[in-house]
């Protein structure tokens, strides 16, 4: 007997029982889950799409997790609003933590990207099929393998200026991007794992703008790490935006939020970010990485970083580690991230390690025209100053520091050099720094023997108030 046909012969015999005053019981109240697959963008070699879940009950779900089966040659290459578990052919997306609570007759959704043109099958939502009905049989019947040739599809974004809406339609126009294009960015929310990887020239940049209401994000890193952080199919590392050997490259207007790091540059020389906003990220905000040279960083703000590890939360971060070279650095052993120009950022408050961190190895930037709002620095792993200066012959000028409680402040700018060679050559001038009655020096340059022949200066043009010790501790230079 069915379940419906029992329910209607219970309810029969109850009449039969109770007589004319039996009064029917109202239906339990409880969410309604449902999940509708769509595909959002088409390309001859894969597609975007995403999972609205949809609760159709009178009270609110509480977690979800969507899992199904895609045919064998169809893989996801990445995911977004979701954690995501997969095994061999079968894939399972759950709820991360802003998501997970579905009220009353609202919806909320997740997306992939994947390569091939294989669709889900077998879909479970809470384990129950994803469209309300019955499950599917326990063993799935045989699927039919993607055509030798597929047929038409949607052509990837194409023109001189792609005008994108969506996550998937983002993902789409970075996978089709080349040499001249703009990527125009709409208000809105953009969850997921952003790669550029095309190689522009000085003449045709390739440009992603948006303002500032167009809000990218992706808060949960996902698949496995390759080594060395180097992107690979399945693998999200959780970046906000990725550039990976994409020279000349320009980043405007929009902003990242909500990411395990912000803009992370690899490979990728002569690449100009202007007038962004990076906040909220467990890590560091803005980093040139991989011998990332010839970069600029300019007329953004940077605030809210290190929220999942202080000692990690630089604002921008020049360069890597000498420890971290295996892995970053180019053929000559040295992360040579260098001439990365730093010019008129407001970074601050709430970044937890230094504002800027200018690691051994790399050179002849310019970090000019800063302001740097100190509050709310941690301290942890001697991350304590505005700027930590490891790399040589940087000009560091006209430069506004301020520090107040609460926080962590030993000097406004620091040198070291933990590699020969290192921390040299720098030079100060016109800079204002307030120190906020916590902080020794405006200026503290840790060694002089260690940069013979090529001393840091400290000219007489900077300025400091509230210093517990003074402008500096080298002499100063008229």
């Amino acid at each position: 007997m069915s379940p419906t046909l029992l329910r209607r012969t219970l309810l029969a015999c109850a009449l039969v029982a109770g007589g004319a005053g039996f009064a029917v019981p109202a239906h339990a109240a409880g969410p309604i889950l449902t999940a509708t697959f769509t595909q959002s963008s088409t390309w001859n070699s894969g597609y975007g799409a995403e999972y609205t879940i949809k609760n159709s009950g009178d009270t609110a779900a509480t977690g979800w997790a969507v899992e199904f089966d895609l045919p064998a040659g169809t893989t996801v290459t990445s995911s977004w609003s979701s954690v995501r578990t997969s095994t061999g052919n079968h894939h399972r997306f759950a709820n991360v933590g802003w998501n997970g609570t579905v009220a009353a007759g609202a919806t909320v959704s997740f997306g992939f990207n994947v390569a091939n043109l294989g669709v889900p099958v077998d879909c479970l939502l809470n384990g129950s099929a994803c469209d309300g009905g019955t499950l599917p049989p326990t063993t799935p019947p045989p699927t039919t393998p993607p055509p030798t040739t597929p047929p038409p599809t949607t052509p990837p974004p194409s023109g001189p200026v792609v005008d994108v809406s969506t996550a998937a339609q983002l993902s789409a126009a970075l996978t089709a991007a080349r040499p001249g294009q703009t990527i125009r960015l709409a208000p809105g929310t953009y969850s997921g794992a952003f790669l550029g990887r095309a190689v522009a020239t000085a003449a045709a940049p390739i440009t992603v703008t948006g303002p500032a209401t167009a809000i990218l994000t992706n808060p949960e890193a996902s698949g496995t790490n390759p080594g060395c952080s180097v992107p690979a199919a399945g693998f999200d590392p959780g970046y906000g935006f990725w550039l990976y050997g994409a020279a000349y490259w320009k980043l405007s207007g929009f902003t990242v939020t909500g990411a395990l790091k912000g803009i992370m540059i690899d490979a990728s020389p002569h690449v100009t970010i202007d007038g962004v906003q990076v906040r909220d990220i467990g890590d560091e905000g803005v980093h040139f990485r991989r011998s990332s040279a010839d970069g600029i960083i300019q007329n953004s703000r940077i605030e809210r970083t290190g929220t999942t590890q202080p000692q990690y939360g630089e604002g921008i971060y020049l360069g890597s580690a000498n420890s971290n070279w295996a892995c970053y650095g180019s053929s000559g052993g040295i992360d040579a991230s260098d001439r990365v120009q730093v010019l008129n950022n407001v970074v601050g408050p709430d970044v937890a390690a230094e504002h800027v961190d200018v690691k051994e190895g790399t050179v002849a930037g310019v970090i000019r025209g800063n302001t740097w709002n100190g509050r709310g620095i941690a301290g942890q792993n001697s991350a304590d100053s505005w700027l930590d200066v490891k790399g040589s012959n940087y000009l560091i000028e006209d430069n506004t520091g301020t520090f107040t409680t609460p926080g962590v402040f030993a000097n406004g700018y620091e040198t070291h050099n933990p590699t020969a060679g290192s921390g040299c050559g720098n030079i100060w001038r016109n800079n204002r720094s307030d120190l906020g009655g916590a902080g020794k020096w405006a200026i503290n340059v840790t060694s002089t023997s260690k940069c013979a022949g090529n001393l840091n200066v400290v000219y007489g043009s900077n300025t400091v108030t509230n210093a517990t010790s003074g402008l500096t501790n080298i002499t100063v230079t008229p």
